[in-house]
Parts: C-alpha cells; sequence; structure tokens
C-alpha cells in the first residue's frame, strides 16, 4: 500500500537539496525515505528476520 506524504513533508524534503540536484537526486531521496519508512513499519508490526537466521540461509558466519 503507498503512503500518503503531506505536501510539507515533500517541501521538507526538496528543501534539503543543494540547489544543483537533479531529478534522479529527488528521486534517489524519496526511495531512501520511503525504504526507511517501509523497514520502520516492518519492525514495528514484527515483520523481521534476526541476523543469525539469514546467516544460516546462505552459509555466512557470524
Amino acid at each position: 500500500m503507498a503512503t500518503v506524504v503531506s505536501k510539507e513533508d515533500a517541501h521538507k524534503l526538496v528543501d534539503q537539496l543543494p540547489p544543483n540536484a537533479t531529478w534522479d537526486d529527488l528521486m534517489h531521496q524519496i526511495y531512501v525515505r520511503e525504504s526507511i519508512e517501509k523497514g520502520l513499519e516492518d519492525s514495528k508490526s514484527g515483520r523481521t528476520k534476526d541476523v543469525s537466521d539469514i546467516r544460516k540461509k546462505y552459509g555466512l558466519s557470524e
């Protein structure tokens, strides 16, 4: 489900960009913010896995 964004939050994001920012810079910032918000929501909802489980799955040592 898409996250609702207030115009105020969108303006803050744009205002934090440097004067010479590109559309790609803006899209990257939007992507990063969305990824962080989704991760926080997953964490709050218990949709996470322990690092040791992931390491075992891929045969990585602790």
